[in-house]
């Protein structure tokens, strides 16, 4: 009986601590997040919210949040964190003041609670904003987690201290976009529509996108020098570098296009940010006027739509310069080939018109001209507007233009607009009779070793050209020694030297009867004898397999003959053409009806039921009486 009580004491203390590990258990739990219910993380929600006593659930609820995470935690954890730390905006300091304050109470005396708690607060915030663009740019996430963790990154944007745009927080954000692994396809999904409409948005994703484009170069620049001298690694730097070149083209190119005249139509995203994209800084209030800030009692309307359209002006040039920076850093980059045709293909539609000075351009337009092939087609487009419309010479224009008309240039993809330019190009009536003579000629040559679709654009551009040149009409039939009048015209525009070496090759292929003296190789048009040639080549034609271009090439003759009742042929009709559409337009091509000497239908019987009508004749019963009898025995 006396050792019952020291065996009961002796359980006591195991239940205690039990109860103890279970505690412990459980702070181990809420510290990884990893077991918590949605009810248990409401209540840490709650307690969060309601004092700072229970400020230790937050790194719990920070845990939560990842792009694998439960869909409902984590939305859950991120409304809780980002209520709690919208207030305290004003009150964090920034990540530099916060190092600052932080180094500076190292070597003092004692440490300030308070200036911890915000330094620890601030690399809260930090880690919260991290997780949050880790959600929106991970392809794991879910597109209603993407979708929240945007607006509440850009409500930190929007509602930062003293209602400024946050900038650094937008630059951390662009800078984890563009240093993404997978495909940003689903954010900008959901960026552009919402948020690119913003003209302070757009302002800010300029300015960013020059400084992270500047400062990636300067990173890259090394790797690439590096990516010489080595193998297997260097194939993955490269292609890392090339998916983050295209995720900037991604970003750059999703904006829409600042149109000029819906310039009264802008929007702010945040109001105080229209301030500073006008160039008014919060730092001088003294300079904003009243005439400057109009409000809705200003009895002079005159003023205030006066002021409206400077300001609205001004932001306009603002962003045009900022627009301009961002591109033309993003271009001295190492494009991919597959980027770089995008930005030429569009360049003259989506970067040239929206730029303060396009002139700028200039360096990387006649660079891509000069490389020749399909990226100098696409090249046209943009060096044609730099040249008609803002003054850029370009004296070797028509020589490069010339040695792109090869047989590849009538399979490319960009052909249409190539055409066309090409049309364009030789409309002026300043354009010298050689130049043209060799351009005509060129064509026509080309014309045999072509799809008949590139024939038909070919003879549509001859057509023009002998139309707008009369002085080369006797390349229509030029027969030889026919030239020894033309010899001296074509002189006077030829340096000595070269005049001299074309006389040699003109008396060589006087000589020899029959032979065209036009060198096809020349890559200058003033040395390729076309003068001395002719369009024997449209006489070719006129037999060519394909009706289509035999019937276009007697047009064209009967259209110079009577030339005042005709019109120059629209090029755009026909250079889109392929062999698709050559056989979709003769398939549909109306036959004319004639008699034939045979019967389209195999006929049953010497006289048709039509001609004798109200008869019927003896062996068409016995044929249907047999018909029907073969009928029943096959269906027995």
């Amino acid at each position: 009986m006396a050792s019952d009580p020291p065996s009961k004491k002796r359980k006591q203390p195991q239940a205690g601590e039990n109860t103890k590990k279970k505690n412990k258990d459980k702070k181990k739990k809420k510290k990884s997040g990893g077991a918590l219910t949605i009810d248990e993380l409401k209540a840490l929600g709650h307690q969060l919210l309601s004092s700072r006593a229970h400020i230790n659930n937050l790194p719990i609820l920070l845990s939560v949040i990842s792009p694998s995470a439960p869909l409902d935690l984590a939305l859950e954890s991120l409304i809780y964190l980002q209520s709690f730390f919208v207030p305290l905006l004003p009150e964090i300091p920034s990540s530099s003041s916060a190092q600052r304050q932080q180094s500076g109470a190292v070597d003092g005396e004692d440490k300030d609670p308070e200036l911890v708690f915000k330094v620890w607060l601030r690399e809260r915030f930090d880690e919260f904003t991290n997780k949050l663009f880790e959600i929106a740019v991970s392809e794991l996430s879910d597109d209603g987690l993407r979708d929240v963790s945007l607006d509440a990154i850009m409500d930190f944007v929007k509602l930062g201290k003293d209602g400024k745009f946050q900038s650094a927080i937008y630059h951390r954000f662009l800078h984890r976009i563009v240093r993404s692994t997978s495909s940003i396809d689903p954010l900008l999904e959901l960026l552009g529509p919402k948020y690119f409409n913003y003209m302070d948005v757009r302002y800010f994703t300029y300015m960013s996108m020059e400084k992270i484009i500047k400062n990636f170069e300067s990173t890259i620049m090394d790797e690439f020098g590096d990516m010489i001298r080595g193998e297997e690694e260097d194939l993955s730097k490269a292609s890392r570098v090339d998916f983050a070149v295209r995720i900037m083209h991604s970003l750059l190119s999703r904006f829409p296009p600042l149109e000029p005249e819906k310039e009264q139509a802008y929007e702010m995203w945040i109001l105080c940010g229209f301030n500073i994209v006008i160039g008014l800084s919060s730092k001088e209030p003294a300079k904003l006027s009243s005439s400057d800030l109009v409000s809705d009692s200003e009895p002079n309307n005159s003023k205030k739509a006066k002021n409206d359209v400077s300001s609205t002006s001004h932001i306009a040039k603002k962003i045009k310069l900022k627009f301009a920076k961002a591109w033309i850093s993003f271009l001295k980059l190492p494009l991919p080939i597959d980027v770089y045709k995008e930005v030429l293909a569009s360049v003259h539609q989506n970067i040239i018109p929206y730029m303060a000075n396009p002139s700028i351009l200039c360096d990387f337009l006649t660079r891509s001209y000069d490389i020749g092939g399909v990226i100098s087609v696409m090249a046209l487009s943009g060096l044609f507007i730099l040249m008609t419309q803002y003054g850029l010479e370009y004296p070797k224009f028509y020589e490069k233009l010339y040695a792109l008309l090869t047989p590849a240039v009538f399979m490319a993809k960009h052909r249409a607009v190539f055409f066309q330019l090409l049309d364009t190009c030789l409309k002026s009536s300043h354009l010298p009779a050689y130049l043209a003579a060799a351009f005509a000629k060129k064509l026509s040559r080309l014309s045999l070793s072509i799809p008949p679709s590139g024939a038909l654009i070919i003879i549509a551009v001859i057509h023009n050209l002998l139309r707008r040149h009369p002085s080369i009409n006797f390349l229509v039939h030029q027969t030889p020694g026919d030239e020894n009048d033309r010899d001296t015209s074509v002189e006077d525009t030829r340096s000595g030297n070269d005049g001299k070496e074309s006389d040699n090759g003109h008396s060589m292929h006087s000589k020899k009867l029959g032979a065209d003296p036009f060198d096809m190789e020349e890559s200058d048009p003033v040395k390729s004898n076309a003068m001395r040639s002719s369009l024997w080549e449209m006489d070719t034609l006129k037999h060519h397999y394909s009706p289509a271009v035999a019937r276009f090439v007697e047009s064209l003759e009967n259209d110079l003959t009577v030339r005042a009742k005709t019109s120059e042929v629209t090029v755009a009709d026909f250079s889109s053409g392929s062999y698709a559409t050559v056989f979709r337009d003769e398939i549909r091509r109306r036959i004319k009806q004639v008699p034939l000497a045979f019967y389209r239908v195999t006929p049953s019987s010497l006289f048709g039921d039509a001609e004798f009508p109200g008869w019927t004749f003896d062996n068409q019963k016995f044929d249907k009486q047999e018909i029907h009898t073969a009928a029943n025995e096959v269906a027995v």
